[in-house]
């Protein structure tokens, strides 16, 4: 028996010490996995070493996910159908619901648009490729136009607030926190979002097919806490926000206006929730954007266990 038990402890001793070499590179926009895993305190029986990788925008994040630079990352509805367009082997183990008002276009306070058919001719910042991309795709669709009609400034997120709080565009498609940050600071009015059936805006969490298919239990994991971290936020709004505050560089009124515009929800991603990937990438396909017909009902997934 004292041999058997040696033998099992040394064996568990073996399966940690196995453990603890395990690397997640994890690709991140600012504000995004890490400060929210971070604030709810989540990371630190993380049994994993985790290296974090930060981009300024999806693209770049996809870019180095299919180079192998990384093994995860979390990215927008539309930056993942980009990617899988442009087949990066990649497979969606996590899907977050957003709140629909958190993706929206602003125009100045003083700016005379007010409907979508008067657009047309206006010069207007969007990060392309991004969900913000598709979100003006379908608002110049519902009044009849196109990209043709306008001239759009494909700027990242910090770029184009820059250019709309200076005037130099007359519009700007965005999501939070830079939207509530730059409504509260300018008085910038929103002239369309996700909640008049526009948009049903998700963010996916990535990992490479490869990663995803030697290491499924370091994603557990990170599923897992993902998971921990959406609900202690949402259940813990003012303490979120305190902590948010420093790690987004905002103040934290602005940091809980933003987060009322999260879910936080978490879930594992399912055929039927990706109903929305086929509008995004027939949409995007229409605009000779995406180079081929993608059949989103084909897009790799994989499932976590429950935590």
């Amino acid at each position: 028996m004292k041999r058997v038990l040696l033998a099992a402890g040394l064996l568990l001793a073996l399966s940690a010490s196995a453990v603890a070499q395990v690397t997640l590179r994890v690709g991140d926009q600012k504000g995004n996995a890490r400060a929210v895993m971070e604030a709810a305190g989540v990371l630190k029986d993380v049994p994993y070493t985790i290296e974090w990788k930060e981009f300024v925008a999806a693209a770049p994040l996809l870019e180095a996910l299919g180079a192998g630079a990384i093994e995860t990352g979390l990215v927008g509805d539309a930056p993942f159908t980009f990617a899988v367009a442009s087949g990066v082997p990649v497979k969606a183990i996590a899907a977050i619901r957003q709140t629909q008002e958190g993706l929206a276009m602003l125009v100045p306070e003083s700016s005379t648009i007010k409907s979508f058919d008067e657009l047309k001719g206006k010069k207007i910042a969007v990060t392309k490729g991004a969900g913000s991309h598709y979100l003006l795709l379908a608002a110049l669709a519902k009044a009849g136009l196109t990209f043709k009609d306008i001239t759009p400034a494909y700027l990242p997120p910090a770029d184009g607030r820059t250019a709309f709080v200076s005037n130099n565009v007359e519009a700007w498609v965005a999501w939070d926190p830079f939207l509530s940050s730059t409504i509260r600071q300018s008085g910038a009015r929103v002239l369309a979002d996700g909640s008049e059936g526009l948009a049903s805006y998700k963010r996916y969490y990535l990992a490479s097919a490869d990663y995803a298919a030697k290491h499924g239990d370091a994603l557990n994991v990170i599923y897992g806490k993902l998971v921990e971290a959406g609900k202690w936020v949402k259940a813990n709004p003012a303490a979120a926000a305190s902590q948010l505050a420093a790690l987004w560089g905002i103040d934290a009124a602005t940091v809980e206006e933003a987060n009322s515009h999260r879910s936080y929800q978490v879930g594992a991603v399912t055929a039927a929730g990706l109903t929305e990937q086929q509008k995004i990438a027939d949409a995007f396909l229409a605009e000779r954007v995406l180079p081929a017909k993608l059949d989103t009902s084909a897009l790799a997934i994989w499932t976590p266990k429950a935590p």
